[in-house]
C-alpha cells in the first residue's frame, strides 16, 4: 500500500513512453519502501512536482542551481517537511539524457526511467550519495525498489542485458 501523496506531472517535453499512470506507480513504489516503518515520517503525505524537459530545459536548470553546463539526467529539488509534516520536492527527468544513457548502458527504456524516478523521490526525501557510506545506503534502497518491480540492480556492473 502506497502512503498518502499527491503527484503533479508536466510534460515540457513529448514522452509517450511515460504517461501519468506510470509516474504515479513508480513513485508510489519508492514513497511506500522509502517511508516504511520505522522511518520516523511514516504516514507522512508527502506532495511531489515530476517534470520532463527536453536537453535545452534540462541544461539551463543544470547551470542555474547547480553551476554545470550540460544537461543532466535528474535534477531534485528537495524542500523538506513543512509545520504540518507535508513532505515536498520537484524531480527534473531530461527525456533526451533519459534516452540516451538508456541506450549507451544497454538498458530498457522504462527500467531506466523507474530507476531515476526512484532516485529522485529519494532525493526529494532527503536521502544523498555524496558520502561512501550515504551513497551504499541510497544505491541499496534504490535497488530494493527496483527489484519489487522486476528491474536489474543499475549498480551492478555485471546484470544482465
Amino acid at each position: 500500500m502506497y502512503p498518502e501523496f499527491a503527484l503533479s506531472v508536466q510534460y515540457a517535453a513529448e514522452a509517450p513512453a511515460l504517461p501519468r499512470w506510470r509516474l504515479r506507480r513508480w513513485v508510489g513504489r519508492a514513497l511506500a519502501f522509502a517511508l516504511a516503518p520505522p522511518d520516523p515520517r511514516a504516514g507522512s503525505p508527502v506532495a511531489l512536482t515530476l517534470r520532463i524537459v527536453d536537453a535545452e530545459e534540462g541544461r539551463e536548470l543544470n547551470a542555474a542551481w547547480r553551476g554545470r553546463d550540460y544537461a543532466t539526467n535528474v535534477l531534485t529539488f528537495e524542500y523538506g517537511a513543512d509545520p504540518g509534516g507535508l513532505i515536498s520536492g520537484d524531480i527534473v527527468l531530461c527525456l533526451p539524457v533519459l534516452e540516451r544513457e538508456a541506450a549507451e548502458q544497454g538498458k530498457p527504456l522504462l527500467h531506466h526511467a523507474a530507476h531515476l524516478v526512484t532516485h529522485g523521490v529519494l532525493h526529494a526525501l532527503g536521502h544523498d550519495h555524496i558520502e561512501t557510506g550515504e551513497a551504499e545506503r541510497m544505491e541499496a534502497l534504490e535497488a530494493r525498489i527496483l527489484a519489487a518491480q522486476g528491474i536489474a540492480n543499475p549498480y551492478q556492473e555485471d546484470r544482465p542485458s
